[in-house]
Order: structure tokens, then sequence, then C-alpha cells
């Protein structure tokens, strides 16, 4: 079986999600091939990947997934190189491809998957992460996404993968690149931080969410994150929410506070190795799957633990 890695877009640079995404498709057995819009230098140093394509045309440069599928799709149907499967992150970005490949080659995608147990069986979480599923597929071509928390990263270095030029259908005129409005910071990638402090509604607006949150962050170097409700009441940019809906993180430690921990948060940290919580309510959720558990108004609790550290 040869496998296909859709890599996420991340400038010239390797994504950790890529990372973690190739030790899943060696899973599988087989040789891996990575697809890369970008350079293709520093994708063919990762360990256990022969082959990089590299898809230069200007149609793929900003990720357009009307562009991406078909160029996917394409490389998946060919007689002669055709390939059994592609993987990618279960990212935005890769939630937003693979599904139109998945429909253009007319099989079912495997979504989210925690494991490989053969070569076409597969276990992923499902109702929101209170229960595991062992799928399999019987479709001749397989279409996965990868949670990357779940999985090794491959080594970034250490390959010596060759690198080919690959092109495909280019601009469908479905939609176009208009901007890109990136919230710039030096804090870690929210995904890949080994330290994660995230609030909840209970901060009450944004000023009071930054006054608490970020001096402890700061404090440990960590990424910041939020829940749900604290994101649709604006107190922080989406890209900081946690949970289902949001990003799925594993750090070494989460801390979260003001958050009474609604199951769709919980589906997105509860696999972190050490979870604090800090809430005044003893009954909030968040307790049943904390290892620390402070019962005290964060407003107080919060400024102490800074001053303490």
């Amino acid at each position: 079986m040869t496998t296909l890695v859709f890599a996420e877009p991340h400038g010239d640079a390797v994504a950790d999600a890529t990372l973690a995404t190739v030790t899943a498709a060696a899973a599988l057995g087989g040789p891996v091939h990575v697809l890369t819009t970008a350079a293709g230098d520093a994708h063919a140093a990762i360990a256990g990947v022969e082959k990089v394509l590299v898809a230069d045309d200007a149609a793929y440069a900003n990720g357009l997934a009307e562009n991406l599928a078909p160029l996917i799709a394409g490389l998946m149907a060919k007689d002669d190189t055709g390939y059994d499967a592609v993987l990618a992150p279960a990212t935005t970005t890769g939630k937003n491809v693979l599904p139109r490949v998945a429909a253009l080659l007319d099989v079912m995608q495997v979504s989210d998957i925690i494991s490989v147990e053969g070569p076409k069986t597969f276990t992923r979480p499902i109702y929101a992460g209170n229960a595991i599923a062992t799928v399999e597929s019987s479709d001749p071509k397989l279409v996965i996404t990868v949670r990357t928390t779940a999985f090794d990263k491959a080594e970034a270095t250490g390959g010596s993968a060759g690198t080919e030029t690959v092109s495909g259908p280019g601009d469908a005129g479905l939609s176009q690149f208009v901007k890109l409005d990136a919230v710039e910071s030096e804090r870690p990638e929210l995904t890949s931080a080994g330290i994660v402090v995230s609030g909840g509604r209970a901060l009450k607006d944004g000023e009071t969410f930054e006054q608490y949150i970020t001096p402890l962050a700061d404090k440990l170097g960590a990424a910041i994150g939020a829940s749900r409700a604290a994101v649709d009441a604006g107190y922080v940019p989406n890209d900081y929410q946690v949970g289902q809906t949001g990003k799925i993180v594993a750090p070494e430690v989460y801390i979260a506070i003001g958050i009474s921990g609604a199951i769709q948060h919980l589906a997105g940290m509860k696999d972190s190795k050490v979870i604090v919580a800090i809430n005044k309510d003893p009954d909030a959720p968040i307790f049943q799957v904390a290892d620390i558990g402070l019962v005290a108004d964060l407003f107080n609790a919060v400024p102490e633990l800074v001053e303490k550290l």
C-alpha cells in the first residue's frame, strides 16, 4: 500500500501536524509520499518519507480546497501510480480539503482516526470522545483525516526523500484568495504547546481575560486557549478555541480557568497529560477529568498563583 500525506500548509517549514500524520501513514505499511504546496526541501528531510511531490502552481499556493481536491483526487486515481490512501491532519485545512477528495473518488471518508489497527481498520472517537469506534473501510481507496495528538511526531530530520514536481487541473474558478488575516504571536502554537492556559466565560469580558490569563501564560511560557463560550462572547479570537468545534490539544499540562467543562470542550483537551482546573463551583464537570482541582474564585486564585511563580 502506497500512501500519500497531504502536508499542512506552514510556509516553507514542516508543521507538527504533518509529522504526526506521517507516523499514522507509516502504520499502514508501504511507502509514504508527501504532497506539499511549499518548497519540498524541508519535507524531504522527514524520516520515513520516500518521495515528496511539490505542487508549485500558483493555484495551490493559498490552500484553496476547490483547487487542491481535484489535484489530490487525480493523483489517487492514476492507473499506474495511483495511491491507495491519502491522509491529512484533522485541522481546518484537512477537514476542508479531504471530504471533497472523497466525494470526487466516490468513497467514504474515515475521519479523525486515533489509531491504525490494520490496513483498512481504524479507531476514532464518537459522541464527543465518550466512546471509541472501530471502523473498517471496504472502499478501494482510503481517504483519512488524522487526530494528530494521538500519534507521535516523525523525526523532522534524517530523511533523504527525492522530490518531484506535479501538476493538476489548476484553478477551478470556484473560489478566490483575497487576503489572510493571521494573528501574529510569539507564543507557542496552541496545538503543539507543552503547556496551555485556557479561560472560560467566567472571565466576564476580553479585558478581564487578558488581565488574568496572559500573566499566567507568560510566567509558564504557555499557549493561550479558551472555551467556546468565551470565544462566542467575543473575549478572544476563534483561533483560541479548544474543543470539538475548535482545536484538539494534548499538552503536558492543561490549565482550565473558569471553565465548567462542557462535553464539547472536554473532547478537545481531555487527552492532556495533566489537567489542572480552577473553578468556584465544586460540581463543575471539569473536575471529573482534572488531575488537580482547585475550588476557588479565579479572581483571587490566579493572581496568587502568578505571584508564587
